[in-house]
């Protein structure tokens, strides 16, 4: 395994020295190091890939100096118009290390979301043209690579980073003193929403624990969506469900999916019906794949969220106060909740047992049956 800290001190060394992406599990004790209060590093959380290519590509403008976006192989997808259309050395030749978190490598398990992803991201990188090395153990020897290839070349190069390269590293996560944790939430919400009513449920821990809350509560999952990649999308998804839908639609958002996508919210409340109710759970971080802070807390979500065309925006922390905002968004029309929660999740959260092909048939034949 690699120690963290070597391996950032390597890159700094070598003028690999602005650090900005979207946090990873499989990154997340590199990432630990970069956030260490101990440490001066220039490090930057972005909402989406898209944004650390920007950001990449003006620090070098302006220093000759490199930047390092990093990310989980599902945001390549994200990164791939600013990587061909302005990094590539077709355009502007702007040189840039990308490390990337190999989730769903064939032949290793992992999560359904991950598989084709994984089946892809070799294949991708080949086909955008951008150089790369699996990361090992000789990692000095490859910086040294990836120096000497976006020197000559002004162009991205990539670090492909498998399951457990990294040693462990010390992160302290931010712990607010709210009384609710996102399942907590949860249970409130299914236990104030009406039996017909549809749910649309965030990728990561949101959608794990609504399932098994169902579970716990000997009730199926016909009734819910629960999205398992495609982060920043959810709200889009609801949208969609709403559209062919008489009864009311619960979007589940977190606040890094919220931050990813932001802009399509717009579009959503610009078509959304009054059966669409969008509930933004606010916990300030990424805590599905580590805990790295997002920039929530320093934003005014509710005053976003009226800009953003919302008629009506309510606010909770606590029991009560969710129950009083959910009966208010029965009847508001277009309606926007925002819950802030602390970090925390139960250690022997489970993930969902249905496939995504079983929910999505489930969910489908539900609808239909209500059509009836």
């Amino acid at each position: 395994m690699i120690d963290a800290g070597a391996f950032c001190k390597g890159l700094e060394a070598r003028e690999f020295d602005l650090f900005t992406g979207v946090p990873d599990s499989l990154l997340g004790d590199f990432t630990a190091c970069l956030s260490d209060p101990k440490e001066s590093y220039e490090h930057i959380i972005t909402a989406n890939e898209g944004n650390a290519i920007g950001l990449a590509a003006g620090y070098y403008l302006s220093t000759g100096k490199y930047g390092v976006a990093y990310f989980q192989n599902s945001g390549l997808g994200n990164a791939v118009n600013p990587l061909l259309s302005l990094a590539d050395e077709d355009v502007y030749g702007i040189p840039m290390l990308l490390i990337i978190g190999y989730r769903g490598e064939p032949g290793v398990p992992d999560e359904p979301q991950h598989v084709k992803q994984g089946k892809t991201t070799i294949p991708l990188l080949e086909a955008m043209g951008i150089a790369y090395q699996f990361l090992d153990e000789n990692f000095e020897e490859q910086l040294d690579w990836c120096k000497d290839y976006v020197t000559k070349h002004s162009s991205p190069v990539a670090l492909v980073v498998r399951k457990g390269t990294f040693d462990k590293y010390p992160f302290e996560k931010q712990v607010d003193n709210l009384p609710l944790t996102r399942e907590d939430a949860l249970e409130i919400i299914l236990d104030s929403i009406e039996d017909e009513d549809l749910v649309v449920a965030t990728t990561g821990k949101t959608a794990r624990e609504i399932f098994e809350l169902r579970v716990k509560r000997d009730e199926d999952h016909g009734n819910d969506f629960l999205t398992v990649g495609s982060m920043g999308h959810t709200a889009s998804i609801a949208l969609g469900l709403s559209m062919g839908s008489s009864t009311d639609v619960y979007c589940i958002d977190g606040d890094g999916s919220f931050l990813m996508h932001m802009g399509s919210l717009a579009t959503v409340t610009d078509k959304a019906g009054a059966n669409f109710k969008y509930i933004l759970n606010d916990n300030g971080a990424h805590e599905s794949v580590g805990g790295q802070p997002t920039v929530s807390r320093k934003l005014n979500i509710e005053l976003i969220l009226q800009g953003l065309g919302f008629a009506t925006v309510l606010t909770a922390e606590t029991d009560a106060e969710i129950k009083e905002a959910l009966e208010k968004m029965k009847s508001s029309g277009l309606c926007a909740l925002v819950i802030k929660t602390r970090q925390g999740s139960r250690k022997d959260l489970g993930r969902p047992t249905q496939s995504p092909q079983q929910n999505k048939v489930a969910l489908m034949e539900n609808i239909r049956a209500g059509k009836e």
